[in-house]
């Protein structure tokens, strides 16, 4: 296999911030020799995640065999998924907000037309739905565990008790029309034909979608880490990539 230099569009601190974590984690596991340093393990990590390279393409870059690549990335993506913040934690940041944004996006994965669980008849393909969180300003909270394609968004959203949390803490979410009656706290778009609304209706449906759209920054910020656009992976990894992906954005972002 040929080796090239190649770069990776990520942050220093978000370097340093997984380099902290993996100095901290060999003593409590017993570990005393490693072929990478920390440092490398981390960059190592970040060019999975952000440029989507293979296990085999890593372990040529680095030196190392495939094997050593996947249990050093498995290894990195766990102690980063343990630090992504919960749903309490995200409730608690919203509430000093005036709102939130919720909204549900699928991440592609590699799998054949017999897996229907995981086929999303909105978007034509196989996936995993990740329920995002947003601020009014559209920077990402929180991204939920992945649930199979096949799952609404109004579903999933309940199967992780974020509707209730929101409506709890007296919090208010702007949804799409996918999150229709889900009643409590949750603000959706006017549901009927456009011509039979009123005029008054007629005018909340676009200021409505001028909010909402904001999440879509988010959903964006959250793949242009390309390992999550076409995921070919176990679809039990998936949660906690998406988690460590959140973790590091966050840690960026805060800096």
């Amino acid at each position: 296999m040929l080796v090239y230099p190649s770069g990776v569009d990520v942050s220093s601190s978000a370097l340093r911030f997984l380099t902290q974590q993996l100095r901290r984690h060999p003593r409590p596991i017993g570990s005393r020799w490693r072929r990478l340093t920390a440092g490398r393990q981390a960059l190592l990590t970040l060019a999975h995640l952000r440029m989507g390279h293979t296990y085999a393409q890593l372990a040529a870059g680095f030196g190392i065999g495939t094997t050593t690549a996947y249990r050093y990335v498995t290894e990195a993506v766990a102690l980063l998924a343990a630090l992504a913040p919960s749903l309490e934690d995200a409730v608690r940041t919203a509430s000093t907000k005036a709102y939130l944004i919720l909204d549900g996006t699928l991440l592609p994965i590699d799998r054949i037309a017999a897996d229907r669980p995981f086929y999303s008849g909105k978007h034509k393909r196989h996936g995993m739905n990740v329920q995002v969180i947003t601020d009014p300003f559209g920077r990402l909270l929180r991204a939920s565990p992945a649930l199979p394609g096949a799952v609404h968004d109004i579903r999933a959203a309940r199967e992780h008790c974020i509707l209730d949390a929101l409506t709890e803490a007296d919090i208010r979410c702007w949804t799409d029309k996918g999150y229709r009656g889900a009643g409590g706290t949750v603000r959706t778009p006017c549901w009927r034909r456009w011509d039979t609304l009123s005029a008054s209706r007629q005018a909340v449906n676009p200021s409505h979608a001028k909010i909402r759209a904001l999440v879509e920054q988010a959903v964006a910020t959250l793949k242009s880490w390309r390992l999550l656009r076409k995921l070919r992976c176990s679809t039990t990894r998936i949660t906690g990539l998406v988690q460590a992906v959140l973790t590091l954005h966050l840690n960026s972002s805060e800096r």
